[in-house]
């Protein structure tokens, strides 16, 4: 039997990559029904950034994982609001939120409704940011080169 019933977590998941696998494949692992929320492309700008994968794409994607039972739209980053939705008895995020003013203060509200929080390791070499960048720079080398070969 698994420790949980039902986990939630939340993701852009864009440039779907092997870290966002391992945070599907290890929250399933610990839980008997896994809903995803995948950031809207509205919301995405939390980051300052803009989505490359439009939102409909993605939720495609993370509905085709074996691990998520249930995909949703993160509409906002209230996670009480989300808990009061869908009812789950633990989130699970990755490690590189752990120990922030923001986390600590959801610990201390999701522990009132006896909701847990999982920290998963922060996968290490890759992240969409760092897709992200490499394709930039890809980009930017192919337009430089082209620049030297028009002369």
């Amino acid at each position: 039997m698994k420790k949980y019933s039902v986990g939630y977590t939340t993701g852009v998941f864009d440039m779907f990559h092997i870290g966002h696998l391992n945070i599907l494949k290890k929250a399933k692992e610990k839980c008997d029904y896994l809903i995803v929320g995948v950031t809207t492309d509205e919301l995405v700008s939390y980051k300052n950034k803009k989505a490359i994968i439009p939102h409909a794409e993605r939720m495609q994607i993370v509905e085709s994982i074996v691990y998520v039972d249930k995909v949703v739209s993160q509409e906002n980053m209230n996670k009480i609001e989300a808990w009061e939705k869908y009812e789950f008895d633990v989130m699970f995020v990755g490690s590189d939120w752990k120990g922030t003013e923001k986390w600590n203060k959801l610990e201390d509200d999701f522990s009132k409704l006896g909701v847990e929080i999982e920290y998963f390791p922060y996968t290490q070499g890759t992240s969409s940011s760092f897709l992200r960048e490499t394709l930039k720079k890809v980009n930017d080398n192919y337009n430089l080169s082209q620049t030297n070969t028009i002369k």
